[in-house]
């Protein structure tokens, strides 16, 4: 693990004059996933030295997890670039030659984005049959239709009918249901089929959304989210390219790894200098930072799990949605405001796995992109959760990674919500055999044989993430991310100094949350926000008038 080496408080620099002092402003940064490195990234490129990176676990990247597997990187965490024109992320892969491997087949333009484009979707159902391609496709426009319903809502300020209780899932599965129903050339066993198909896509709906079930999106707010134009490209190389760009310049002793935080202590008081007087008598290390802080002029401390506390005039935390909920009580001192703990309680965040499998050779035809897993048996269901051995059944599908000449003979398989933290419980063994029966009994092919490999990801129990990515939750909104993303304390706290604690991540873009392009930008936000107020602060003590 590295040293946390905190640069000297004897830099005389421009930066630093709004704080009357002659030292350069004390910056730490917790997380070193996208939105830190980022913000990390701008400030030293500004001429802010004295930055320092806490990151929990023993790599950097956050939810980007990028495994080298033979020739090819599968990616357990972040896998597409959503979009290209604007895109800061897209533009940062094109710049260094990342897409310069990246197949047709890899771009792809549906909104449900496969490994590739090329090729069919297989829809199975539970009795081994395949549904025809017609079928899918008539049900398929009528989904999209009703889709492009929900987006309308908040695009348009459509009002909400009671009926829908302002939900995604709800809404859908109600005008989906009755335009089946009401369908005078479809049989009753067609009808069926397209009532189970529609359980399905809203499945799949849900891996997309990392929300437990769509019945907890937001139907007022789910037009918020905005598409950024452009295809959806995989990187060849792996995501973790773009985690290494950002952090290329970034000096080693600047990121800390293995360094959980406990707590930030902020604005503080005459009882948390008590606190800090305490922990000096309890025979710390003699150069773990430990102070008192407002001597030396910085307004936090940051108290980190190894019981060394660093002083800094502002932080930037970009820990997940996840872990604000499961710790933000313990994790700063004074609490959060109200507001802000409501934001937090309000959005939502889910957990979706990977289920990579690796074959000897394909048991699909040439054609087949993906299998997706229709259970007859589910028409009528009004909630798609289930028990805890029955976890395999919110698995919507598997898609087959393309092309096999990087890939080999490899499937990635999809679940989400509370059946994902299941599946994160069993053994590999036990994931590979459920996995393997799921597919004989679907594919009506008892043959199929045990994968050679089995990759997953585990999102959700990881203590450090909590979650794949946030979605806005029925009685959240897009203020809740702006709320999460404003500094403390807050502008009307009269004296306290400013911008203390910053807050960065996709969860805190009103736009683009769920996304890396999301997290990127909010953490050049942040640090962005910081070099504006010192800016103005040092233009505000040059045009001073004398007196």
């Amino acid at each position: 693990m590295q040293s946390c080496e905190i640069s000297s408080d004897s830099t005389d620099d421009p930066l630093s004059s709004g704080l009357h002092t002659h030292r350069q402003p004390r910056i730490v940064v917790i997380g070193a996933g996208l939105a830190g490195l980022a913000a990390t990234k701008v400030l030293l490129n500004k001429g802010f030295t004295d930055v320092t990176v806490l990151e929990a676990s023993d790599h950097i990247g956050g939810r980007v997890q990028s495994v080298q597997h033979g020739q090819a990187t599968l990616e357990l965490g972040a896998t597409w670039i959503h979009g290209a024109n604007g895109n800061p992320v897209y533009h940062l892969a094109e710049d260094n030659g990342l897409l310069e491997h990246t197949t047709d087949g890899e771009r792809s333009v549906g909104r449900i984005s496969l490994y590739t484009k090329n090729g069919v979707a297989h829809y199975q159902t539970n009795s081994g049959k395949r549904i025809p391609k017609d079928l899918v496709e008539e049900f398929s426009d009528l989904y999209n239709e009703v889709y492009e319903l929900t987006q309308e809502f908040f695009q348009n300020g459509k009002p909400v009918c009671a009926e829908s209780q302002n939900s995604v899932g709800v809404f859908t599965r109600d005008l989906v249901r009755k335009r089946i129903m009401l369908d005078p050339d479809d049989s009753e066993s067609t009808k069926k089929l397209k009532l189970s198909m529609l359980q399905q896509y809203l499945k799949v709906e849900s891996c997309e959304s990392s929300s437990p079930s769509m019945d907890e999106v937001s139907l007022s707010e789910f037009g918020e989210w905005t598409e950024i134009p452009g295809a959806h490209y995989v990187i060849p190389e792996g995501f973790m390219k773009i985690v290494e760009l950002l952090a290329q310049n970034i000096p080693s002793h600047t990121i800390c790894l293995s360094k959980p935080v406990r707590s930030i202590h902020w604005n503080y008081s005459t009882q948390h200098q008590e606190v800090i007087s305490k922990s000096n008598n309890t025979n710390h290390n003699e150069n773990n930072h430990s102070c008192d802080p407002l001597i030396l002029g910085h307004p936090i401390c940051v108290e980190c799990e190894d019981e060394e506390w660093i002083t800094a005039d502002h932080v930037i935390v970009t820990t997940s949605l996840g872990v604000l909920k499961e710790n933000h009580e313990a994790m700063f001192s004074p609490s959060l405001p109200e507001d802000k703990v409501l934001a937090i309680e309000k959005l939502g965040i889910s957990t979706t796995d990977k289920i990579f499998l690796e074959f000897e050779e394909p048991f699909w035809s040439p054609e087949c992109n993906s299998i997706q897993f229709v259970w007859e048996d589910e028409a009528q269901l009004e909630q798609l959760t289930y028990p805890e051995e029955l976890w395999y059944k919110k698995i919507c599908s598997f898609d087959v990674l393309y092309p096999p000449e990087r890939y080999g003979y490899m499937l990635s398989g999809w679940i989400c919500g509370q059946e994902a933290l299941y599946m994160e419980r069993c053994d590999d063994e036990t994931v590979a055999e459920t996995c393997t029966e799921l597919l004989r009994r679907f594919t009506g092919n008892p043959d199929i044989p045990k994968p050679r490999r089995i990759l997953r990801s585990s999102w959700g129990s990881n203590p450090y993430i909590r979650g794949s990515y946030s979605f806005t939750r029925v009685g959240s909104s897009g203020a809740d991310c702006e709320r999460l993303a404003m500094p403390l304390p807050y502008a009307n706290s009269t004296k306290a100094p400013p911008l203390q604690v910053l807050f960065a991540g996709e969860a805190t873009h009103r736009k683009y949350y769920s996304t890396t392009h999301g997290a990127l930008l909010s953490g050049q936000r942040e640090a962005t926000r910081l070099i504006e107020m010192y800016q103005d602060l040092h233009r505000a003590e040059t045009t001073k008038p004398n007196i």
